[in-house]
């Protein structure tokens, strides 16, 4: 049974747990969006949201305990400067997961996590994979332009001579 389990320990040691997390809220805030397993997501989510809750007040107080948590001075500037002053008037949920499908190796749940306010900036699954000009190597079909390309420049080679003398 699983009562009273509220804490998701994704298959890591506490010490592990919070590197990882820290580190994914430090890329989280300062590339306002990030793609990861929707396990990670789900977790960071609990992770980073109080944090930023904390960056609205822009106290040496608040600075410290949310260095405490990410350990980067240039993610907690950002977080400060650019990200507290746009969620200011937002009473919660700044972050949003979307769901992308699974990945190829091992098939785990795959999903993009963004702060709300910046999503603009998150390039969306149809951009990515815009569709190139393919080619093919059939030569059936290869054969049958050329074919026909050297008879129309030689017809018009032809008609150009005589008009030419």
């Amino acid at each position: 049974m699983r009562h009273n389990k509220t804490v998701n320990h994704l298959g890591r040691k506490s010490g592990h747990r919070k590197a990882m997390l820290s580190n994914m809220a430090c890329s989280l805030i300062m590339n306002k969006h990030i793609e990861t397993t929707l396990a990670k997501a789900k977790v960071l989510r609990t992770y980073v949201e109080p944090l930023i809750t904390k960056s609205k007040d822009d106290t040496t107080a608040n600075r410290r305990v949310v260095f405490s948590y990410l350990k980067q001075k240039e993610a907690v500037t950002e977080l400060f400067r650019t990200i507290a002053p746009k969620v200011a008037e937002r009473p919660g949920g700044y972050t949003r997961i979307l769901k992308t499908g699974f990945r190829a190796g091992d098939a785990a749940d795959m999903a993009f996590i963004e702060l709300v306010d910046f999503s603009a900036a998150v390039p969306q699954k149809e951009a990515k994979a815009e569709k190139k000009a393919t080619t093919r190597r059939s030569r059936a079909k290869k054969a049958a332009p050329k074919a026909e390309a050297p008879k129309a420049e030689a017809k018009e080679e032809k008609a150009e001579e005589p008009k030419a003398e």
